[in-house]
């Protein structure tokens, strides 16, 4: 057991020296102030990202523009006669409370001694009172009631406002409440709660405590947390409050019960007035695009303290600093223990694929988590452990690529680049066995072809066969695919295995569609040497199979298993000459590079649901490699031709046979109208056939076997199909049948 533990110890000690000494860099970066603006961003984005959270119709504003300045006042700014006037028409609609966030310490003649009439009576009004910057008195009147909160903003470095204060001090020294804080205690008085003592260390409403911010809480560093402050649980963007105009007030266009049991803030909208701050939903570069009216950070704090109070709506909670070095230190653990592991898997290289997935997939995790925590009302930082993720992540694999240096160069004398680097990116690699992973597979096959090779000797067939798969060898190896096995006609290529790549699925479909183009070479050379024309299909299909060595200790071979492989066989079986399937899976993959030429349902066997391919006319993008399009011209023939037609099943030939007609031809293909026997019926398209002529005036003869696939249904009673062999006979007699009809249609048409 020792003895285990020891050599485990031993095997990991870069990490017990990588993960604490990352842990320790990235808390010093914390604390000297360099990750404090990111933390901010995160926090802003986080808040930006978050669900929308409900109107508090509690609290509404009235607010004061340019307009109301035209229609109402007729200059630049409000007499006390129209702010008194406004606050009577307030009154009537019966607030809890009305906080008035305008500066009126001296008169603004006329309508002074109205103004001071509403101020005398009213008992539910509250003024504001600067208490930081510069020194702005309240108004006398106010003052005196006792109905006068402190109107101080805190900005941070970035110049947004993150926090809000819940009590103040004057220039006295004299503790009052916020302005916000005092419009609230108004508004929870009415629900029989009382307000806290302003002396207290922390202050509780009803049941709820709120903790007073710290210097370091958050993403802050040595933040100035005087006073008494709490981070800013914002609703929402600007404008997310209801709100009126003065105007709207005034000339009594809003509802009598609009403002009952509310609270109403006065305050400036119009550009005029500057009363304008920056909050974590205005953009950040550059900072003059928007920004928020400072009404409505009030309109925040107090709608916070409601919630949170009368809702259950919770604060934003921040991890003590030991919690939060140890949530650092766990994250530098996670990112170099993910390279540690894939040290084999892997590879060695800086920019291994794996290398950079499992950290990015771990820093998407971290993300997740803390949106999630933030989401139950926890800052939990993000950017340090993030650092800290990297960071391990990188110094792991520095250390294991300088480690692997010393080797390389010792087995480079030996074997070559490439073989050295398999081995030490595997060292598993030589046993038997594999491993899970998505790859892309691409089959393709000659249509037709086993008919060809029955009709011609063997050394035709092989040197068709090697002109055939030159070529495509050449096109695979130009696209980085991966030739797994040759078999007769048909190839298996592997697009991701044994090496991954990005963009494996879009090389196979670039690759194929190169394949189909480079048949054009191919049949020019078959035609030079007499040889018959050659179509080819091919099906492509992307999934988990399992990739490895299979065989034995004298006899291996890389391959791959799985019923992805088979898909591929049965999409590729569906094809006719010329064309390319793929599965939706591949699609998904590629996008929008391609072109597709049509779509069918089809339900191989061993599929339990029905699976949809797509037949691929092209790739753009750096490829802009397109097959092109040809028109399927069908005339119809003078006279019908008598058939027989059976399906087919793999080399299977099914034992029903049935009757019909050849109607209609074009140059690859036929229209056949089924006999109304009972027994002839049209089969489901992509069904392939063995079809026989029958020669007239000989009953009970047939010509040589001809084989298609059926493309779709025409008629209620006949069907199109597409050949796929035909003899050499059949071949010549049908074509020449199909010119003289063209000859003759055109004439026709002239």
């Amino acid at each position: 057991m020792w003895a285990k533990l020891r050599n485990w110890l031993w095997q990991t000690r870069s990490l017990w020296i990588i993960t604490p000494s990352v842990t320790g860099l990235i808390i010093l970066l914390r604390f000297s102030g360099v990750l404090q603006f990111l933390e901010w961003a995160a926090f802003d984005q986080y808040m930006r990202l978050r669900p929308q959270e409900p109107l508090d119709d509690r609290v509404v504003i009235v607010g004061i523009d340019e307009q109301d300045l035209h229609e109402i006042v007729g200059q630049d700014y409000i007499p006390d006669k129209i702010l008194a006037q406004l606050l009577v028409k307030l009154q009537a609609k019966q607030p809890r409370a009305i906080g008035v966030d305008i500066y009126r310490d001296l008169p603004v003649e006329p309508g002074h001694a109205e103004l001071v009439k509403v101020y005398q009576k009213a008992t539910n009004i509250i003024g504001i009172q600067q208490v930081t910057g510069a020194d702005v008195p309240p108004s006398p009147v106010l003052k005196a009631k006792g109905q006068v909160g402190g109107n101080g903003l805190i900005l941070d470095a970035d110049a947004k406002v993150r926090r809000g204060f819940l009590s103040v001090s004057d220039r006295k020294n004299k503790k009052l409440w916020s302005f916000g804080m005092l419009l609230a205690l108004n508004y929870l008085q009415k629900e029989g709660i009382s307000s806290p003592n302003i002396e207290s260390s922390t202050y509780q409403l009803g049941k709820k405590l709120f903790p007073a911010f710290a210097a370091n809480d958050g993403g802050y560093v040595r933040a100035n947390a005087s006073k008494y402050q709490i981070l800013l649980n914002y609703r929402g963007p600007k404008r997310y409050f209801q709100s009126v105009s003065m105007a709207d007030i005034l000339k009594d266009r809003v509802p009598s019960d609009w403002g009952r049991d509310r609270i109403i803030l006065i305050g400036n909208f119009g550009e005029i007035f500057e009363d304008f701050v920056f909050s974590p939903f205005n953009s950040g570069f550059p900072l003059g695009i928007e920004r928020t009216p400072r009404v409505e950070i009030h309109a925040n704090l107090i709608s916070q303290i409601l919630s949170t109070v009368l809702d259950g709506r919770p604060l934003i909670k921040t991890l003590p600093e030991l919690w939060e070095w140890l949530w650092i230190l766990l994250w530098s653990g996670v990112g170099a223990n993910l390279i540690w592991q894939l040290r084999y898997t892997g590879g060695l290289s800086k920019l291994s694929f794996h290398k950079v997935v499992a950290p990015f997939l771990a820093a998407i995790a971290l993300i997740g988590m803390t949106f999630l925590a933030f989401l139950g009302g926890w800052w939990i930082p993000v950017v340090p452990p993030l650092l800290a993720l990297v960071g391990s992540a990188i110094a792991v694999t520095a250390y294991l690529a300088k480690t692997a240096g010393a080797i390389r160069k010792t087995f480079g004398r030996y074997l070559t680049t490439e073989v050295v680097a398999n081995l030490l990116e595997s060292p598993e690699g030589l046993k038997l066995g594999g491993e899970r992973r998505k790859i892309t597979i691409l089959t393709s096959d000659l249509r037709g072809f086993t008919a060809v090779s029955e009709r011609l000797p063997a050394e035709e067939v092989i040197k068709i066969i090697n002109l055939y798969l030159g070529y495509m060898a050449d096109v695979i190896t130009q696209h980085q695919g991966t030739i797994d096995e040759f078999m007769g006609d048909g190839i298996l290529v592997l697009f991701g295995a044994p090496t991954v790549r990005e963009d494996d699925a879009t090389r196979a479909i670039a690759c194929a569609v190169a394949m189909q183009l480079a048949m054009e070479p191919v049949n020019k050379t078959m035609q030079q040497l007499g040889l018959p024309h050659l179509e080819m299909g091919i099906g492509i299909n992307t999934g988990e199979v399992v990739v490895g060595n299979i065989g034995s200790e004298k006899r291996t071979k890389y391959g791959i298993v799985g019923d992805q492989v088979n898909l591929t066989y049965r999409i590729e079986s569906y094809t006719v000459g010329g064309q390319i399937f793929v599965s939706e899976s591949t699609l998904k993959e590629v996008g929008s590079l391609l072109r597709i030429d049509g779509q069918q349902v089809v339900q191989p066997k061993g599929v339990h649901q029905p699976l949809t391919i797509y037949q691929i006319g092209g790739i753009g993008g750096k490829y802009n490699f397109y097959l092109p399009k040809e028109e399927e011209i069908f005339l119809t023939l003078p006279e019908a031709l008598p058939l027989q037609y059976t399906a087919l099943d793999g080399k299977h030939i099914d034992n029903i046979m049935m009757k019909g007609r050849l109607i209609k031809l074009s140059s690859k293909g036929a229209e056949i109208c089924i006999y109304q026997d009972g027994v002839s019926k049209i089969l489901a398209p992509l069904t392939n056939l063995k079809l026989n002529l029958i020669v007239p005036n000989a009953s009970a003869q047939f010509s040589e076997d001809i084989y298609g696939k059926i493309l779709a249904q025409s008629t209620s009673d006949s069907f199109v199909i597409r050949f796929t062999n035909q003899p050499p006979a059949v071949e010549k007699q049908l074509s020449a049948l199909y010119n003289s009809i063209k000859v003759l249609h055109n004439k026709q048409r002239t």
